[in-house]
């Protein structure tokens, strides 16, 4: 069992080591060179991280993948996608997607 003290050692060092690992992009005056390929990558660097959370969460189920066509979240997937391309609004991306979502789970139980 850890004391008190070693506790809010550990609490300080965290997040001094936050920090500056956050603070290390704004501590220069000036922007700090990078070659041209670097920029155009770190473009996608959002995009890139958004897909490795949210697509193993659609094709796995337990550390699983699944092995069903019968699961919601695929269905919801696809019509959010396409609502998404078609009409190009967040909103009814996130309504058409959990309305699918719903029906399915609720409806047919899956």
């Amino acid at each position: 069992m850890l004391s008190n003290w070693e506790v809010a050692l550990g609490i300080v060092g965290m997040g001094l080591i936050t920090l500056l690992t956050r603070a290390f992009f704004m501590l220069p005056k000036e922007e700090l060179p990078m070659p041209d390929w670097a920029k155009q990558g770190l473009r996608y660097a959002p995009l890139a991280a958004l897909a490795a959370v949210i697509v193993p969460e659609i094709v796995m189920s337990q550390g699983q993948l699944i092995d069903t066509w019968r699961d919601a979240r695929l269905y919801a997937t696809a019509v959010a996608s396409a609502y998404f391309f078609w009409r190009r609004d967040i909103l009814g991306t996130i309504l058409s997607g959990t309305a699918v979502m719903l029906a399915l789970r609720i409806g047919l139980g899956w």
